[in-house]
């Protein structure tokens, strides 16, 4: 079987599993009674027995079990939190992956291609340029953004007009970054021009509250000094990475 192709029954049987044969009444059940909860057992086991089927590899069986003892281990570990965040739901997939990334490792005999992998990666000046580049937009440039824009921040907090979602502001630039930068990366500059404007339209279509020009700076301030930092940073990526 071709490699890539083991790799995407893997993760197809995983989806199916969490995902699409899955029933709410299941989770809501499992959330409910934790280890005693049957479908907690029936809902591992298929995740075991859909990977078995659509590997099509009858001498694989031991993967299917190994997926259904990891798949039981990392529900019930999610099943103990009190409370089922964002955080603790992508650290629950995340764990899946791993799994289904060490079986897909072991069933095409690649663990001797690993370590050659990582020493190509941390020698490559093209990867490792587009890696920074994202990992600098979404961390440090969100914060010097709101250093930067802190003191109109806090003086429409003085106004009582900064009402907004909580962090919804930092996540939104977040992911407006990530697409400028990526945009900039894939040659579609006119790309940018439309994610202004839509944000744009949203931001200036209600604007009746007195007090509103100043939170319409305030944004357009932060958007701007988000896009130009992101902008400078994707064509010096560029000009490393290709």
């Amino acid at each position: 079987m071709a490699i890539i192709q083991i790799l995407l029954q893997l993760l197809l049987a995983h989806i199916l599993t969490d995902f699409v044969l899955q029933p709410t009444a299941w989770v809501v059940h499992k959330r409910k009674k934790k280890a005693k909860s049957l479908y907690l057992y029936i809902h591992s086991i298929v995740a075991g027995v859909l990977t078995y089927i659509i590997l099509q590899d009858w001498e694989l069986w031991y993967i299917a079990v190994f997926i259904t003892l990891t798949h039981f281990a990392i529900d019930l570990w999610k099943l103990n939190h009190k409370r089922d965040t964002l955080r603790i739901f992508l650290l629950d997939q995340l764990f899946h992956f791993v799994v289904i990334l060490i079986s897909w490792i072991y069933i095409t005999e690649n663990i001797n291609k690993i370590l050659p992998f990582i020493e190509f990666f941390f020698s490559s000046s093209a990867l490792l340029a587009i890696s920074i580049g994202y990992l600098l937009v979404i961390f440090p440039v969100g914060f010097l953004v709101g250093k930067a824009t802190k003191r109109w921040h806090n003086e429409l907090l003085t106004d009582g007009k900064a009402v907004s979602l909580e962090a919804a502001g930092r996540y939104i630039g977040i992911f407006e970054r990530i697409l400028v930068l990526t945009f900039i990366l894939t040659n579609n500059f006119s790309a940018i021009g439309f994610l202004i404007a839509a944000k744009s339209i949203l931001r200036f279509s209600d604007k009746s509250e007195a007090g509103a020009r100043k939170q319409t700076e305030y944004v357009l301030i932060g958007t701007l000094m988000s896009f130009a930092i992101t902008i400078i940073i994707g064509f010096l990526v560029r000009e490393v990475a290709f």
